[in-house]
């Protein structure tokens, strides 16, 4: 298994590891209950070094974003960001990211570490402009510093004045004595905080520097199990449960990334124009369970006949709520708020109800 700069800390530390992408990477150290909410109430940190970075430069660069991804790259500006997806040629979601511009002719895209290889093919297959691309993966490391306590504890670090950094803006600056840090106003957790890029030299600086600025706010190292709870409350799909390369964005209620300018031919634009207009035959949606139970990723979702409406992509006990929750793809008539839904578990109809994301407020 590959290591992340951290591996050695979160295995000396006591982490629950296990592999995942290709990675030696921590599950859970304290618990997931315990890390789930050391996020949502104070600060916690987590190694996402095993991410895909790659760099895309040059005079054609806009040309192939905007011919690869489904949002209008046209619209970022130096110091923004953006979330978006690659689309394949069925209109399926190859991977969601986040695209950076760094600079005029210099753009950053974060892509999920499970898709590294499968999207730098995609890249290179699709460059018929003649962007210059890197894939520097191997070359950085990323850690997300989440939760309410995460601004003070990383101001405490640098000179750079993070509440001047909007939702989804970045700065690229001097932190905890390391130059060329990104610092970036996202994350995956609903909680708020930045998201560090550095390269992996540092990060045994980095993280020993973190954990003494967040020591009085009782931060802790947090694992991908918490990860998942805390997307998942916020309704934050995660590409291979709720996403795939079957799923289309305007199924998955990502209309909103999907822009049809004239002047952005996107792959797979066709085949999501003509959805668009016919309607699609599923969406996804969120639940919440008004029985006791927990939903699964796979579980059948029927109505009160006991006809099947849709599948189950991601479930769990929310630590927040106490209550099972979950997303899943639903025929649209049953999409709605408020529509009473069964989730199949073990042989047994469990009543939920659909309802608008997030679940955590």
């Amino acid at each position: 298994m590959k290591k992340t700069p951290f591996t050695d800390l979160h295995i000396a530390l006591g982490a629950k590891m296990h592999e995942f992408a290709g990675y030696n990477m921590p599950i859970e150290y304290s618990g997931i209950m315990d890390e789930h909410l050391t996020v949502v109430h104070a600060v916690g940190v987590f190694d996402v070094s095993h991410m895909g970075e790659f760099w895309v430069k040059g005079p054609k660069a806009l040309e192939f974003l905007q011919r690869v991804t489904s949002n209008d790259a046209s619209k970022l500006q130096p110091g923004k960001a953006q979330y978006t997806c690659f689309v394949n040629d069925k209109g399926g979601i190859v991977d969601d990211f986040i695209a950076y511009c760094y600079e005029p002719e210099k753009y950053l895209l974060v892509v999920n570490a499970a898709n590294i290889e499968k999207d730098w093919a995609w890249c290179q297959q699709h460059n018929t402009m003649g962007a210059e691309l890197e894939n520097a993966s191997a070359h950085m490391a990323q850690l997300a510093v989440q939760g309410p306590k995460a601004t003070e504890t990383l101001q405490k670090l640098t000179y750079v004045d993070l509440s001047a950094i909007p939702y989804y803006s970045f700065v690229t600056g001097t932190f905890a004595g390391v130059d060329d840090v990104i610092i970036s106003n996202t994350g995956y957790t609903g909680a708020g905080g930045f998201e560090l890029y550095f390269y992996p030299e540092h990060g045994a600086e980095i993280w020993d520097a973190l954990f003494k600025a967040g020591e009085s706010f009782n931060i802790k190292p947090i694992g991908l199990g918490a990860r998942d709870t805390l997307r998942l409350e916020m309704g934050f799909c995660l590409y291979g449960n709720d996403l795939d390369d079957t799923t289309t964005p305007l199924e998955a209620g990502l209309g909103w990334i999907t822009k049809f300018a004239d002047d952005k031919p996107f792959v797979g634009r066709q085949v999501l124009e003509k959805e668009k207009a016919d309607g699609v035959s599923r969406k996804l949606a969120c639940f919440e369970l008004t029985e006791k139970g927990i939903p699964r990723h796979g579980y059948t979702i029927v109505n009160e006949s006991d006809e099947v409406i849709g599948n189950v992509t991601s479930g769990t006990i929310s630590p927040v709520l106490k209550i099972g929750i979950g997303m899943g793809y639903l025929k649209p008539e049953y999409a709605k708020p408020d529509t009473d839904i069964f989730i199949q578990v073990r042989n047994k109809n469990l009543k939920a109800r659909v309802v608008k994301p997030p679940f955590r407020k």
